[in-house]
């Protein structure tokens, strides 16, 4: 005989993920995209701006630098997946108690390493070692797709969470 319990109930349908939301999920997987592929070229030994020296004594390339590097970029991308999850409506592998906070959270982590990544592109460390000219430009391009990151996430996450709520209170 089988019993069913809030544990095991099947959740109620929620309104499906408006298009914008849809979309901005989209939209941030591939924002995550270019610097990726950047870091990737850096590994590969493609000249991305840094002389041989800087690769050598600041990322270790070659050597565990280019594992690092190229993790990096899979761990970037596959984080930049996650808000594909709160605009399915086939697949939810966490409950909407868990994956609203979790949500909120990463989109307040966003904010906070977009801040610290301005600080850290600004700096005299970071101006040093890359080469002036078209390096750094093709560096602003590839890199800039990422700020747009946590505002995204946030409104895909308040998209979630507003749905999820209203299904509450029916």
């Amino acid at each position: 005989m089988y019993v069913m319990t809030t544990a095991t109930a099947p959740l109620p349908a929620s309104a499906p993920a408006p298009v914008w939301a849809r979309r901005a999920a989209h939209a941030i997987a591939l924002c995550a995209v270019p610097s990726g592929l950047w870091r990737i070229a850096m590994a590969s030994g493609v000249y991305v701006g840094y002389n041989d020296q800087v690769l050598r004594d600041v990322f270790d390339i070659p050597g565990w630098g280019i594992a690092y590097v190229i993790g990096l970029s899979v761990l970037t991308e596959l984080a930049a997946l996650f808000p594909l999850l709160l605009v399915s409506d086939r697949w939810r592998p966490l409950h909407p108690r868990v994956l609203v906070p979790l949500a909120w959270s990463a989109s307040g982590v966003l904010v906070l390493v977009a801040l610290w990544q301005l600080v850290v592109a600004f700096t005299v460390e970071s101006q040093t070692y890359l080469s002036s000219g078209t390096a750094q430009t093709v560096w602003g391009f590839v890199f800039t797709p990422l700020f747009a990151i946590p505002a995204l996430m946030t409104a895909v996450t308040w998209s979630y969470a507003k749905r999820h709520r209203a299904r509450g209170q029916a």
